[in-house]
């Protein structure tokens, strides 16, 4: 039963995203406005350089949300079946709350949080 579930999942999920961008191709508006390829930015071209360098911050700011989202998208369903897992299911999401924590102690330790 597995391997057949997981064709028909594979199966589902080629047909339903290969048909998604299908009828977008197919139903979408068309334009050949020479315009529509220019770069914009808020509805107005760009004056000077479009070449803009971020800075790290922004990088790290964003790894460190992964960091949070992980760890509620591993928690939510933890909280959920508590009772049924026990002492056993506590210790572990212990040692995995630990883990993300150490995580941000090290991001903390280079200065990911100063903003600059």
């Amino acid at each position: 039963m597995g391997a057949e579930a997981i064709l028909v999942f594979f199966i589902a999920g080629i047909v339903l995203v290969g048909g998604g961008a299908l009828a977008s191709k197919l139903l979408s508006p068309k334009s050949t406005n020479k315009d529509k390829w220019d770069p914009y930015e808020s509805g107005m071209k760009t004056i000077g350089r479009t070449w803009v360098q971020f800075k790290v911050g922004y990088f790290l700011i964003a790894i460190l949300f992964l960091i949070f989202d992980v760890e509620t998208i591993f928690l939510v369903p933890w909280a959920v079946v508590m009772k049924k897992i026990g002492m056993v299911g506590f210790i572990e999401i212990l040692i995995f709350i630990l883990i993300l924590g150490l995580g941000l102690l090290y991001a903390y330790k280079k200065g990911a949080f100063k903003w600059e």
